[in-house]
């Protein structure tokens, strides 16, 4: 893994995230996969680097956007070992959204 750091804060996404899908909602997990989420991965992936995804300053989160968000990658196809090895969460103001959105990749 190189040095490079490549950082995504969902409030660039929204400071209030919605629900699973993009009928049902604005602001959802699968529009934040899709055109937030996906492109950063894959370009900290081409570059052998870590993508950063800080939680803080949002109104938080349901647990259906958080698992179609992270848990939709393996979904769509990525692995889980290369998911985990380029994607660390960040969550200083509510820890427990870490070993969430993890779980939600193991068990996709």
């Amino acid at each position: 893994m190189t040095e490079q750091k490549f950082t995504l804060h969902v409030r660039e996404f929204t400071t209030t995230p919605g629900p699973r899908f993009k009928e049902d909602g604005h602001y959802s997990g699968q529009e934040f996969r899709e055109d937030y989420l996906l492109p950063r991965y894959l370009e900290a992936v081409k570059s052998g680097a870590c993508l950063h995804v800080i939680l803080k300053a949002t109104k938080g989160y349901a647990s259906s956007f958080l698992e179609e968000a992270f848990g939709g990658l393996v979904r769509q196809g990525y692995k889980k070992s290369e998911i985990r090895k380029h994607l660390k969460i960040h969550s200083n103001d509510r820890p427990w959204y870490e070993p969430e959105i993890y779980s939600y990749i193991d068990e996709a």
